[in-house]
């Protein structure tokens, strides 16, 4: 199977996941083993993958391609 450019890596999905919910690059470092620079870091990837600007508009397009349930997803 060939990987498609816009296709996540698996610690990008499990950074975006997380983001989704809510949680702060710190927490997200803190869960993943992993430092607020890497979190920045796969975030900007996945931003530029998605072509958005931010981690709403990241979540959002993450849950219209179905790589996030949206019960994933906590709602205010």
């Amino acid at each position: 199977m060939k990987k498609k450019k816009d296709d996540l890596t698996a610690r990008q999905l499990d950074v975006i996941k997380l983001a989704s919910r809510g949680k702060s690059n710190k927490v997200i470092g803190k869960l993943l083993y992993i430092t607020d620079s890497t979190v920045k870091a796969h975030l900007t990837a996945i931003y530029k993958k998605f072509g958005v600007t931010n981690r709403t508009e990241a979540a959002i397009v993450a849950i219209d391609r179905g790589l996030i349930p949206r019960q994933d997803s906590e709602q205010p």
